[in-house]
């Protein structure tokens, strides 16, 4: 039986990650009005499938061991910690090789030995996506606790 154990948390979590990057597909089919697999495998976009995945993760280990347990108190931390970088640290990151990648166009805008490897600029999330990943997380591992417990 997977209800009320380990497995059920990491499922959760797992199944709450692969919502978002469907949806990031969506989203990008919606704008672009063509598919592109490789947004799956790259950072950034909307939502977050890391905060999708700490969410969940830690609203399992809250539905299951309760929300006064130490295990949940070490999820929420962890969560915490994953989402303040991925819309804090990881963005910041992401503006400053859009401003390197600028300068080093700029600087051999004329020269033909142009550095031909550029940085990759879409490293973080904004907040919204954080927190619908985080929403979306909450809701995938309620469901899934709930469907496993009926």
């Amino acid at each position: 039986m997977i209800a009320n154990t380990g497995l059920e948390i990491i499922l959760s979590a797992f199944i709450a990650a692969f919502f978002a990057q469907m949806f990031k597909l969506l989203f990008y089919y919606t704008q672009n009005r063509n598919i592109n697999f490789k947004i799956l495998t790259e950072t950034g976009g909307m939502p977050s499938s890391h905060s999708a995945f700490v969410v969940a993760l830690t609203t399992s280990v809250a539905l299951i061991n309760g929300y006064r347990s130490i295990e949940f108190a070490i999820a929420l931390g962890s969560a915490a910690v994953v989402m303040y970088d991925a819309a804090g640290l990881r963005r910041a990151a992401g503006r400053m090789a859009a401003v390197l990648n600028k300068i080093v166009d700029d600087v051999y805008s004329d020269d033909k030995t142009h550095p031909s490897g550029r940085l990759i600029e879409l490293l973080g999330h904004t907040p919204i996506e954080v927190i619908v990943g985080a929403l979306l997380g909450c809701v995938v591992a309620i469901a899934y606790h709930n469907y496993l417990t009926l």
